[in-house]
């Protein structure tokens, strides 16, 4: 496994001659878009392309990124804020994420990263270690674990929430956020204990997979994401207007981090070749315990 630096803002990492991710740690997008690094593009050991980029209903959905939609009034997603009684309001309110320095870039696939977190009016409000290693290569299969800690750098409490708790129902959107290509519409969704389907919005799974198939190249791809084991989110998961996964930091009730605390979250995606049924996900995670 080789991981090498493209140019001055992004990281590929290779493995058997495929470039499974480039990660853009100093992204070039407006404002609005809400600035902060991304995975993309995210690729299978097949060469098949996972993630979506800034697509035209979303703009600022890039890829596989770590982001908070509502955040003691701050919007460090990107696009409109949920107004209650009102809907999405463009606001002065769009934060950005830094990247300050890698502490470790290591041969085995493991980078760690710190960040710091800036509102739109520039104050300080959030320090991060990022780590994202790539392992369990296998014949049709690998893995990307995303760890993140976050400490709150203000003399106040942090408040996550998300447009269901600012009023919006099924839009529990806020944290580690995948957008996956055009072609995934209408995909297949299964999760952990038998459940599966887009019911599973709002609802807890120790994990879920999403199968998608792509244009041109007749073949399919399977994600499974795995939640922390200890923070236990409710699902954000859409195949249709798009496909959309994400493991919510706080889907329908807020929470707070006190000044000087530290959320720690640690999540696993898997990326596979192939149409992968219950069977075959149920071992997997059998075999892969998280």
């Amino acid at each position: 496994m080789r991981i090498e630096h493209i140019d001055d803002h992004t990281l590929a990492v290779r493995e058997r001659g495929v470039e499974l991710l480039q990660y853009v740690y100093r992204p070039s997008m407006p404002p609005f878009e809400g600035p902060k690094p991304y995975l993309h593009p995210v690729r299978t050991l097949a060469g098949d392309v996972v993630t979506a980029y800034r697509p035209h209903d979303h703009r600022w959905h890039k890829g596989v990124q770590m982001t908070v939609s509502h955040l003691s009034g701050e919007n460090f997603w990107g696009g409109g804020s949920y107004v209650r009684d009102q809907g999405y309001v463009d606001l002065p309110n769009i934060g950005v994420m830094r990247h300050e320095e890698f502490t470790e870039v290591g041969d085995g696939g493991h980078v760690a990263e710190r960040l710091t977190w800036h509102t739109q009016a520039g104050e300080h409000w959030a320090d991060e270690r990022r780590d994202l290693t790539v392992r369990d290569v296998e014949d049709d299969s690998w893995a990307l674990e995303f760890a993140t800690a976050l400490t709150n750098a203000r003399d106040r409490a942090l408040v996550f929430g998300s447009p269901t708790t600012n009023g919006r129902p099924a839009a529990g959107y806020s944290g580690l956020f995948w957008r996956g290509p055009r072609a995934f519409t209408d995909g297949e969704i299964l999760a952990a204990d038998g459940q599966g389907g887009p019911d599973l919005m709002g609802r807890p799974a120790r994990w879920l997979a999403y199968v998608g198939r792509h244009d041109e190249v007749d073949r399919a791809s399977t994600l499974v994401f795995f939640d922390d084991p200890e923070y236990g989110s409710d699902w954000f998961v859409r195949n249709t207007p798009f496909s959309a996964v994400n493991p919510s930091l706080a889907f329908a009730e807020e929470f707070a981090l006190s000044p000087g605390d530290t959320l720690r979250v640690r999540y696993r995606i898997v990326v596979a070749d192939g149409a992968w049924d219950r069977e075959r996900l149920d071992a997997y995670a059998k075999d892969h315990p998280w």
